[in-house]
């Protein structure tokens, strides 16, 4: 008499699953296929070595999350020539599947808040700038005003009641109009190189160095999270999850298309960006 399933009347759905070829080897074939070794594959996509063998072999615990394991996965598996979603699948089905999105409203009070902490209200900085100089020279031409009518009265003229009213009107031309534009990030110094980051959609881990190869910082960078680099002639970057970064160089916004997981490294000097 049977009782149930025995655990052998479920090992055919196994042996089915088993029987798919894994992540590593699929994309151990395609490169195979297409004639190109690790190290073509790696300078290519700029996935370190170390980390191709890695996933080649199915081990993907050198790629630093799931976030890093997916672009990783798409990257190389357009760089051997291969469509990557359906082991991006293959990927989030062994592992618990895709974590869910983020939602909307939060993003959006990140990215309405932020520029507000790092906006100094420059125009009205320059305005009291501006009140504080009409001020100080209708201060002076008032006193002179004063020490003129004071010594006409002492020789018994009458002082003129209009002359002190038409001195001030001199301050005129010293009232500069502000420029409204102006912002934090636009008066970086021209003779050096800034570079500020803002994980914008995601947390990213990253690596800045300045123009002599010393490390500025080495680590991970929360969603909402900003850093700033300064160096006077170059800056060094390596980004973990280009694609949830939002990137100033110089006062500029670099707008180039990054994808979520894409490991980029880049360089930028007191020039750039030159073109875009």
């Amino acid at each position: 008499m049977s009782i149930g399933n025995s655990p052998e009347d479920d090992r055919p759905s196994i042996e089915i699953e088993d029987d798919r070829p894994s992540i590593g080897r699929v994309l151990q074939q395609a490169r195979i296929d297409a004639g190109l070794t690790v190290d073509e594959v790696s300078a290519s996509t700029r996935v370190r070595i170390p980390i191709v063998h890695a996933i080649e072999e199915d081990d993907f615990s050198r790629c630093g999350g799931d976030v890093y394991a997916r672009g990783h996965i798409r990257t190389l598996a357009r760089a051997v020539g291969i469509e990557p979603d359906g082991l991006v699948a293959q990927y989030d089905a062994a592992h618990g599947g895709r974590p869910s999105p983020t939602p909307a409203a939060p993003l959006f009070e990140a990215e309405r808040i932020r520029p507000e902490r790092r906006r100094p209200n420059w125009t009205a900085a320059m305005v009291a700038a501006i009140v504080a100089v009409v001020g100080f020279v209708g201060f002076t031409l008032f006193n002179g005003g004063d020490a003129g009518t004071g010594s006409s009265v002492a020789e018994g003229s009458t002082p003129a009641a209009t002359k002190p009213s038409t001195k001030p009107s001199a301050s005129k031309p010293a009232d500069p109009k502000p420029d409204p534009s102006d912002s934090a990030i636009a008066a970086a110094p021209r003779d050096k190189v800034t570079v500020a980051l803002t994980a914008k959609d995601d947390k990213s881990w990253i690596s800045a160095k300045d123009h002599n190869g010393r490390l500025l910082f080495d680590g991970l960078l929360l969603q909402g999270e900003s850093k700033t680099f300064t160096d006077k002639e170059q800056i060094d970057l390596v980004l973990g999850n280009a694609g949830a970064m939002q990137l100033f160089v110089n006062g500029k916004e670099v707008a180039d298309e990054f994808q979520p997981g894409q490991v980029e490294r880049l360089t930028y000097t007191k020039g750039d960006p030159e073109v875009g």
